[in-house]
């Protein structure tokens, strides 16, 4: 089972207690989701629930992705799901991948767990993949919380196309930031884990 642990949070394999919650935090409707890519379509509740039904399945059977494509977020003391990790190809010819986070619940917002998930996230993409070069993370320019987490990591504003998202009938700019596999390292010799138990430690500092 995969299980790295911050502060406040760990970030861990799906549990079959994680169903339910799963469930009803990734249905339509949520507050998270106005800011997570609003520009793309949404997963039917029925779509929803046969991808969780189908991870449960490959669970059962021993057969998850190794590295994972996603993990869940827990509060480090009660266990509770409070959020996803996951990942997809940018380009897997030139080793290239794009990371993403969600909180599900707003009163979770603003406490720094993002950061603490979020490191951790990119720290375990390098170590368990390692022809990765970069890693990059994609947002829009409503999203103020996701671009102050990701300059937050040292993460490089790197792309701003210019009214290239519309939300709710307004142009946002599409933005993109990247982390190189050196930088990162270089940042947090020990790990982020060790970094941010240790003193807190942020990116580029």
């Amino acid at each position: 089972m995969i299980k790295n642990e911050g502060k406040q949070i760990i970030i861990r394999d799906w549990l079959p207690a994680d169903r339910e919650d799963w469930i009803f935090w990734t249905s339509p409707g949520k507050d998270w989701q106005k800011f997570d890519g609003p520009y793309y379509p949404r997963s039917t509740a029925e779509e929803i629930v046969a991808r969780v039904n189908g991870y449960y399945k490959k669970l059962n059977a021993g057969m998850l992705p190794v590295p994972r494509t996603s993990l869940a977020i827990a509060d480090r003391q009660t266990g509770k799901l409070i959020g996803q990790v996951g990942w997809y190809w940018e380009s897997q010819e030139t080793n290239w991948l794009c990371a993403g986070i969600a909180i599900f619940n707003s009163d979770f917002w603003g406490r720094g767990l993002g950061y603490e998930a979020f490191g951790l996230w990119t720290d375990y993409l390098f170590q368990a993949m390692p022809k990765i070069v970069r890693v990059d993370l994609r947002t829009w320019s409503g999203n103020m919380g996701m671009m102050k987490l990701a300059e937050k990591l040292g993460y490089i504003k790197e792309a701003c196309f210019r009214k290239a998202r519309i939300v709710n009938g307004k142009y946002y700019d599409s933005i993109g930031y990247g982390v190189l596999r050196e930088e990162w390292e270089a940042w947090h010799l020990d790990g982020f884990a060790k970094d941010l138990v240790s003193n807190g430690k942020i990116g580029k500092s």
